[in-house]
């Protein structure tokens, strides 16, 4: 379990992040327009997972617009911008804030995502929900950087996650 706070208050999740230098988990997530998306759907090319609590909150928007912003420069990058809410609320957000160039994923339908991944919350008011959270994989599906935020309302690392990318 990684110990984390939200708002200052300690919580913790209910496991570790993968690690380093290992095949990513496999996973299943809806797509904005109900499909589905499997990590195959993004072999061959390197990925950051943006994954956040909600798209309704402030950090975790920011963070889409930011890696928006970033992802309009990579080439043969996918970034994914992972949660639980409903698809209907991120393409509502990303409608609205003229996003375009990152994929809204969300988890909303098992959860299995946050559990394979040990980012959920396993306690605290947002128990359930992911935990703030980067995962950048290389064009093989090996884990190359993860960062679990340590304090929810702060925004993850973007150049620590952009540089690993680059050295993938």
């Amino acid at each position: 379990m990684a110990s984390i706070s939200l708002g200052g208050t300690p919580v913790k999740t209910i496991g570790e992040l993968p690690s380093k230098n290992t095949s990513a988990p496999d996973f299943s997530l809806t797509k904005v327009d109900l499909s589905e998306a499997t990590l195959n759907d993004y072999k061959g090319k390197k990925v950051v997972m943006n994954i956040f609590p909600s798209v309704d909150t402030g950090t975790c928007a920011k963070s889409v617009r930011q890696f928006n912003e970033e992802a309009a420069e990579l080439e043969n990058t996918s970034v994914l911008c992972i949660s639980r809410d409903l698809p209907f609320a991120q393409q509502r957000f990303c409608g609205a804030e003229g996003i375009e160039n990152v994929e809204m994923l969300s988890d909303f339908r098992t959860g299995a995502f946050g559990k394979d991944y040990g980012l959920e919350f396993g306690d605290g008011a947002f128990s359930g929900l992911h935990s703030r959270c980067i995962v950048v994989l290389d064009a093989n599906g090996t884990i190359v950087h993860t960062e679990q935020v340590q304090e929810t309302a702060d925004e993850p690392n973007y150049k620590a996650a952009l540089e690993a990318l680059m050295d993938a």
